[in-house]
């Protein structure tokens, strides 16, 4: 069988010639858009980098947005193509809700992580307790928020675990309050006892003027006289000051002979004749 070699070139120019403005249109399309979705890309960045938005969520964000964005242009090229895009846009469809269903915990986690980026309630280096877990912030992942325990364990939390429960951040205000009780003897002098706990917050260095201590007594209990100690210091310092007062408490408590009671019994025997 001999081939008209001249008869298929001249249908495969004209094929050619029939094709070349959608093929041309198709390469337009996704050179152009390509460019489109990249300026927008830029554009996401820049504004939520000038909001202030965290670094992670910026990219990742934008990542995302660029992917759909040149999802819509690559199925606009095809169309002009020629190629059917209402079964493709179907399929892309049901795989999203089949990924979206497989990925339901790691996507509610994602969205965890967006609110404690844009709202944060805690930043990189706060100690807080959230998700079950108290320690210092090391990361806050899209995820999941790594922190680091008080004994510097490494624990990896879930973002869903954080904002499903109670945050608590010991470093949220530049004060704190330090609460501390000191108990006395019933038999001890009460106003003496007052007076040393009052000059031992007014001479430490870290304890603030402003808002001013407070010693007060509290409580009549089974084997002591309690006083609230209240002193306030900056957040960095309140472990010094917690256990150096705590200590100043007992030195000068001994030094004046006021006794610290701890739990007893006493036992009363009675003869019987």
């Amino acid at each position: 069988m001999d081939i008209n070699w001249q008869e298929l070139l001249n249908k495969l120019v004209e094929q050619v010639v029939l094709w070349a403005p959608n093929i041309l249109w198709a390469i337009g399309i996704f050179i152009i858009g390509r460019i489109v979705v990249r300026l927008v890309r830029r554009i996401m960045r820049g504004a939520m980098r000038r909001a202030k938005t965290e670094e992670t969520l910026v990219l990742f964000i934008s990542n995302i947005a660029y992917a759909a964005l040149m999802t819509f242009v690559i199925i606009a090229a095809l169309g002009k193509l020629g190629v059917k895009t209402d079964s493709l846009v179907a399929i892309l469809a049901a795989a999203g809700l089949a990924v979206g269903f497989a990925l339901q915990g790691s996507l509610g986690n994602f969205a965890a992580g967006v609110m404690l980026i844009m709202f944060r309630p805690f930043k990189i280096g706060d100690l807080v307790e959230a998700g079950g877990v108290t320690g210092v912030v090391e990361n806050i992942e899209v995820f999941s928020t790594i922190m680091r325990t008080l004994d510097n364990k490494k624990v990896i939390v879930p973002n869903g675990s954080i904002t499903g429960d109670v945050i608590t951040n010991y470093s949220g205000n530049e004060t704190r309050r330090v609460d501390l009780v000191a108990g006395i003897g019933y038999g001890d002098d009460i106003v003496a006892a007052k007076k040393i706990l009052e000059e031992i917050l007014a001479m430490h260095p870290l304890v603030l003027k402003d808002p001013k201590p407070s010693v007060a007594l509290i409580e009549l209990a089974d084997s002591s006289v309690n006083f609230n100690v209240r002193p306030w210091c900056k957040t960095d310092d309140y472990w010094t000051v917690y256990s150096e007062v705590t200590e100043q408490i007992k030195l000068r408590f001994d030094a004046a002979g006021i006794s610290i009671p701890y739990p007893q019994q006493d036992v009363h025997m009675h003869n019987v004749a």
